[in-house]
């Protein structure tokens, strides 16, 4: 029997690439990581044996420890739901989408509270700008074609949200190569969280739109 894609049942999902599931559940793994740590930070008193950057940096998140935990905590659980978005088994339930489009909506909307005064300066929050609105954007599309029934639509609207989302993941390693290269470098934490912020975001969404555009050519 041939294999079931999404333009011949709309109520199941075209098969990805064996890469792009790998990248997804590694940016799910790394994004749960970075929130819990960042949790547990918040959690502790500032210790003299850290680094003097992880220092600052969760002196700064601690500053405004309220919009951090809002944001961080929607995010967590945003995260955790997206499996349930793409398994045949739930996708169509009504509870996981609504929760999925409630989540995203908070997400973006604290996010444009965490960029009004970024480690990374105008660097960063313009890249948080920028891919928030995409984000946006993609979630508002993908709840309209949700809603109408387009099922094609609603597929390419939500993997494009959920890979600008997980692009906070994808910075993270980039941020490990700035650190760990700050000494021959450099430059702090204010001076690299920006281009990780664009490097990142624009890794994920590149990668999407060239995935999208490779399957759309091959069924037309």
């Amino acid at each position: 029997m041939a294999q079931m894609t999404l333009h011949s049942d709309p109520n199941r999902l075209a098969p990805v690439s064996s890469g792009l599931r790998i990248g997804f559940w590694l940016c799910i793994v790394v994004a749960i990581a970075a929130v819990l740590r960042r949790l547990l930070a918040l959690g502790q008193s500032p210790s003299a044996a850290e680094p003097p950057d992880l220092r600052t940096l969760d002196a700064f998140f601690r500053s405004h420890a309220s919009l951090t935990y809002a944001h961080i905590c929607t995010a967590l659980l945003f995260v955790c739901i997206l499996p349930l978005v793409y398994w045949n088994r739930t996708r169509l339930w009504k509870p996981v989408r609504v929760a999925f489009y409630s989540l995203g909506l908070i997400v973006g909307i604290t996010a444009f509270g965490m960029s009004r005064n970024p480690v990374g300066g105008v660097v960063e929050g313009a890249a948080v700008v920028v891919f928030n609105l995409l984000f946006l954007f993609s979630l508002v599309q993908s709840f309209r074609a949700w809603r109408t029934g387009d099922a094609i639509a609603d597929r390419r609207w939500t993997l494009r949200a959920t890979a600008i989302v997980l692009g906070i993941a994808t910075t993270r390693p980039v941020m490990g190569v700035f650190f760990a290269t700050a000494r021959l470098t450099g430059w702090t934490p204010h001076q690299f969280f920006g281009p990780a912020f664009w490097i990142g975001f624009s890794i994920n969404t590149v990668v999407m739109e060239n995935a999208l555009r490779r399957h759309t050519r091959s069924i037309e």
